[in-house]
């Protein structure tokens, strides 16, 4: 008997959370002594989510795995994968995964596979890979799998601290999906360097190259491109588009928002450069002074840089933008970043837009490891809609947040620096600011165990459908 592949395997629902305080990032440039649009203008950014001590790794992907099983109603014995992609570390041994079973056990589900996967902002798409290739495989058993990406992103003060955030993501992943994975489409690349690190297990934060990390990450996206787009052509040789005109959306992981748009240029520089010198004058008239440059030298030139934004900018602002809400208004979620924008773009499209399209999206984990690879949208409207409805929450709970003044949050900072592993420990911060749904940490007794209650969900919540994060 031939063994048939699961058909249309791919994303079946959707959930997002992110912190339920936020920082102005206008009033943090006043409070920093920075020059006025350095972090609205020059990073992109509006706003970040923060977490105090109440919240962690575990609580973040408990709030976000149960609200996934809950909004869409699915049984716990439905599924058979879960793992969790986190850079955010506050066990050497114990897997994050190893605390959502608490979710599970009490459904007499223990035969769950997955941990945690780790490198920097890729564990989440690695965990989305293992998912589907489970599924993919002889060891899928009929049930579905669960890919979580979350992570608390912060800095020391200085300039890299408005670059943070925090959130979580989890993925139901099966066949006949609304987003389908295009088979055969992953370009990957991967090499050792030390550009974002965190080699002080006792601190939260990082050790940050940020010229580096820039440079590695367009060399990333440069490579991952290059073969995506080979592979493309191999699989579909009759095509009649290449490169970004293939392609519907382009989403990216987004440290802050600036730099996805000069990454979507840096594609439109690799088009460019692909495409033969007579043909270039006629599809990118103004170029051609770049006729001769090398990408290898052009990841520090302005020159290149400026032209290629104003050059692609439409294509920006038809195929990326829609994609950076989230990433604006929460900043940098790191494993979850690549997918908020995938959500922000779901949700900033007409449906009759998003059927039967394709997206490209970009993962980037420093350290490094990336990969870009593409889904496409179904034609079914009832599946999409679907999907859709299950996400009317994200741009009301966005609103809904309370704004803490810089003071507020330097303050909460200092706690969670000043606290880091401490044991026994009672977190100080508000759990009435918390979004009703929300598991919150209660304490950590004197041998390093936490324990975790979660909020409430009001009345209104439930009549709404719509339980906070």
């Amino acid at each position: 008997m031939k063994t048939m592949w699961p058909e249309n395997v791919g994303i079946l629902a959707i959930d997002v959370i992110f912190p339920s305080q936020y920082v102005d990032q206008t009033e943090l440039e006043i409070f920093d002594g920075v020059s006025a649009g350095k972090y609205t203008i020059g990073l992109g950014q509006d706003k970040m989510g923060f977490c105090s001590d109440r919240e962690d790794i575990n609580s973040l992907c408990l709030t976000v795995v149960n609200r996934l099983l809950e909004r869409n109603h699915i049984k716990p014995t439905s599924i058979g994968r879960l793992e969790v992609g986190t850079e955010t570390i506050i066990d050497k041994s114990k897997s994050v995964k190893s605390v959502l079973m608490q979710l599970f056990a009490q459904h007499g589900v223990t035969d769950l596979e997955g941990i945690d996967t780790t490198n920097a902002c890729y564990g989440g798409t690695a965990a989305l890979f293992n998912s589907i290739n489970w599924i993919e495989s002889s060891s899928w058993d009929g049930r579905l799998a669960i890919a979580v990406c979350a992570d608390i992103a912060v800095y020391a003060k200085g300039n890299a601290r408005p670059t943070g955030g925090a959130g979580a993501i989890a993925m139901l992943v099966g066949p006949n999906a609304p987003l389908v994975f295009d088979r055969g489409l992953r370009a990957t690349y991967m090499q050792h360097c030390y550009d974002f690190y965190k080699p002080d297990l006792s601190s939260e934060y990082p050790v940050v190259d940020g010229k580096l990390s820039i440079q590695c990450y367009m060399k990333a996206l440069d490579n991952c491109y290059q073969l995506y787009r080979k592979k493309f052509e191999q699989k579909f040789p009759d095509f009649p588009k290449v490169g970004l005109d293939a392609l519907d959306g382009i989403v990216f992981h987004s440290p802050f928002c600036k730099l996805v748009q000069k990454s979507l240029a840096r594609l439109g520089l690799n088009d460019f450069l692909l495409t033969s010198e007579e043909k270039r004058s006629i599809k990118y008239p103004g170029l051609e002074k770049f006729n001769n440059v090398k990408l290898e030298d052009t990841y520090m030139d302005r020159d290149v840089e400026r032209a290629f934004m104003q050059a692609f900018n439409t294509v920006f602002e038809a195929k990326t933008k829609n994609s950076l809400l989230i990433a604006n208004q929460v900043g940098n979620m790191y494993t979850p970043s690549v997918y908020s924008c995938l959500i922000s773009l779901l949700i900033n499209t007409d449906e009759k837009q998003l059927l039967g399209k394709r997206i490209a999206l970009f993962s980037y984990g420093s350290g490094l490891a990336s990969s870009m690879y593409s889904i496409h949208i179904t034609k079914d409207c009832e599946l999409l809609q679907k999907l859709l409805d299950q996400l009317k929450y994200v741009k009301p709970l966005l609103e809904s947040r309370i704004k803490s003044s810089p003071e507020e949050f330097s303050e909460l900072m200092e706690i969670r620096e000043k606290n880091n592993h401490s044991a026994p420990y009672e977190p100080s911060g508000s759990i009435d600011v918390l979004f009703g749904g929300t598991y919150y940490l209660k304490n950590v007794d004197e041998v390093h165990r936490r324990t975790y209650e979660r909020v409430p969900i009001s009345n209104q919540q439930l009549t709404n459908g719509c339980q906070s994060s």
